[in-house]
């Protein structure tokens, strides 16, 4: 019996090359598919503009009262176009971070540096707390100087029941500028006093849904 000779090493390959081609040659239109697939994603990728750019400004994570003392979980990094961000803007949470919010704040309203008051405000006000209370007739603030001591009076805006007095005798120690282009449009102007700790909350409950009055002590 006749034994063929075993394929050399160079037969072996032509043969693997003769399969492959036969491969190719069976699944080419699967693979000239796969080709122009690959080729028209590259020149989308290529043609496609770059991103819009973007800057990082801090905002209010949650609805924020006025009064409120920021902390790491009120701050939440937002991503906006340069034109759109408002003057101020703040850049760095460490900013702003235990600082008092002389106002109300939305969910995603950015914070600027008219947004909190000035650190050392209380200084030489011990046992008070920083209140940012909105006046209602904005003339009577323009009246106002930081150092006043005024009292508060307050009414119900629908006229129901009779005046009260809120909070006597308290010094101003911050009147926020205002600013046009970040305007609440909520009535009035703020004035911020130093009112004594225990009596806070309940001047600030109270100023939240009253009209008031300031006047002066001394």
């Amino acid at each position: 019996m006749n034994v063929l000779p075993r394929p050399g090493p160079l037969g072996r390959a032509l043969r693997l090359v003769r399969r492959l081609r036969r491969r190719v040659l069976l699944h080419r239109r699967v693979l000239a598919a796969l080709c122009a697939g690959a080729a028209v994603l590259v020149g989308l990728q290529a043609a496609a503009p770059p991103p819009p750019e973007t800057v990082t400004v801090w905002t209010a994570s949650r609805d924020l009262t006025g009064g409120s003392v920021l902390g790491p979980h009120d701050l939440a990094a937002s991503r906006f176009a340069p034109e759109t961000v408002p003057d101020g803007a703040v850049r760095r949470p460490a900013a702003v971070l235990g600082r008092t919010l002389a106002a109300p704040m939305t969910r995603g309203e950015p914070l600027t540096r008219v947004s909190t008051l000035a650190r050392g405000l209380l200084r030489g006000y011990p046992g008070s707390t920083a209140v940012p209370l909105r006046i209602t007739d904005p003339a009577v603030v323009d009246l106002l100087r930081v150092g006043d001591r005024i009292s508060l009076v307050v009414t119900d805006p629908d006229g129901r029941g009779a005046p009260s007095r809120l909070v006597d005798d308290v010094p101003v120690i911050a009147i926020p500028e205002v600013h046009e282009s970040l305007g609440s449009g909520t009535p009035g102007r703020l004035v911020v006093a130093a009112i004594p700790a225990g009596e806070a909350s309940e001047v600030a409950a109270t100023a939240a849904t009253s009209i008031l009055i300031p006047v002066w002590s001394r």
